[in-house]
């Protein structure tokens, strides 16, 4: 299992000042750990408020048991239960699904009754664009595991408590989930660490034993969903040109795993209200497209992991890889689409990339950027190729070239983009 636990060094108080800077300026110290700095520039990204953060809960009770009853890590509880919790100890175990959402917080009483505090309770979701930097959260984006210690978490209300978790996947190397302890300062020790490791491998274990193989030699279902070509699924080796709304719904359960109810679905896909009646009628007919892919039950959800071109860009960002980034993303995401969800995963992903590029300072990278049509009238891409670029050099003329011919229509004190 990949790691990411670089040792921490740094006194809480130092982290602490380094994050009001990085609020308030958007520079980062180097006394921080990578693996922070880099959820921290997410996280920023996403909105969450550091001061005020809202975890959100929005799921019901009976909703919550659904989306346990459907999951694999049901049958690894015991495995999590005499491993970590038999002994008493001074922290909540707790297991996530694909999205983030905290399916189950044992342990400790007084650990849970004050994570409650903060919103660590079941149903919330602690994906890292809605809590911000967190172990589960962090987990998940990186798929690595993660020790976030006191003050490094991105939330202020957070900094009294310390969290270590772990990816836990399948037998095809899909992720279900995270296992995650949270606690005081015990559990920001390396022995909590290799605690949470050895249990996270144990559940991998038995969820192997009780998940169902897919067909040998077939690949996961992929979705093509960036640029003017999006919207193609292929299924076992066959591909299918989706309708615009059929892209938009595999789009949008893809990014949530777990599942959405036709209620989640329906605000999702319009910005006014589709009845029940309608999203059941669209699901009806993606499922005669999509066929078993798409579970018959309720929360709409797929039935086997859908890797998307986004993932691939997602996952090139997350391992600093920026020029792999750039090369995946082949466009925004189903730009045609004027469902909410879509347009917001569409804005998150753009953003991710522009950000990722201007941050290199690598002309080479830039250059990619400012080339496609989302980055052709960024007027701050071409001022970071023309400072980035030898004086001279043909980076260089053209995107001073480009930039006089971009201020002259937009004027010098236009926004960053057009």
């Amino acid at each position: 299992m990949p790691t990411t636990t670089e040792p921490t060094t740094t006194l809480p108080a130092d982290v602490r000042a380094a994050q009001d800077t990085f609020v308030s300026t958007g520079r980062l110290a180097g006394s921080v750990r990578r693996l922070v700095a880099d959820s921290w520039q997410r996280s920023r990204r996403s909105g969450v408020d550091p001061e005020h953060p809202a975890p959100r809960v929005d799921v019901s009770a009976n909703d919550l048991d659904g989306l346990r009853r459907a999951t694999p890590l049901t049958d690894a509880l015991p495995v999590v239960r005499r491993l970590l919790l038999d002994t008493d100890p001074q922290w909540v175990a707790a297991m996530t699904d694909a999205s983030g959402r905290l399916l189950w917080v044992e342990g400790n009483a007084q650990v849970r009754r004050a994570v409650s505090g903060v919103g660590f309770v079941e149903g919330a979701v602690w994906s890292e664009d809605c809590a911000g930097t967190n172990a589960p959260g962090t987990a998940l984006a990186t798929n690595r595991e993660v020790q976030v210690i006191g003050t490094e978490h991105w939330a202020r209300p957070v900094h009294a408590f310390s969290c270590a978790a772990a990816p836990v996947h399948d037998a095809h190397g899909r992720v279900l989930g995270v296992l995650d302890i949270t606690g005081g300062p015990v559990v920001g020790t390396g022995l909590a660490m290799q605690l949470v490791r050895a249990t996270a491998t144990a559940v991998e274990a038995t969820v192997g034993r009780v998940t169902t193989s897919p067909p040998a030699g077939l690949p996961a279902p992929t979705l093509r969903v960036l640029g003017s070509q999006g919207g193609t699924l292929v299924v076992d080796g066959a591909a299918h040109r989706l309708t615009g709304r059929h892209a938009e719904i595999l789009l949008l359960l893809a990014e949530h795993p777990a599942g959405l109810t036709g209620d989640e679905l329906g605000v999702l896909l319009s910005q006014s209200d589709l009845s029940g009646v309608t999203v059941r009628a669209e699901v009806s007919r993606l499922r005669r497209v999509v066929g078993p892919l798409l579970s018959e039950s309720r929360p709409y959800r797929l039935t086997r992991a859908v890797r998307t071109d986004v993932d691939a860009v997602r996952e090139a960002l997350a391992l600093g890889d920026v020029a792999q980034a750039v090369g995946s993303y082949t466009g925004p995401v189903l730009p045609r689409s004027s469902s909410p969800g879509v347009e917001r995963v569409r804005q998150a992903v753009s953003d991710e990339v522009r950000a990722a590029v201007l941050a290199s300072r690598d002309p080479r990278v830039i250059v990619r950027w400012a080339a496609s049509d989302e980055g052709a009238d960024d007027l701050t891409a071409w001022r970071a190729l023309a400072a980035s670029s030898p004086v001279g050099s043909a980076a260089h003329l053209r995107a001073s070239a480009r930039l006089g011919r971009l201020e002259a229509e937009l004027g010098p004190h236009a926004a960053r983009r057009a």
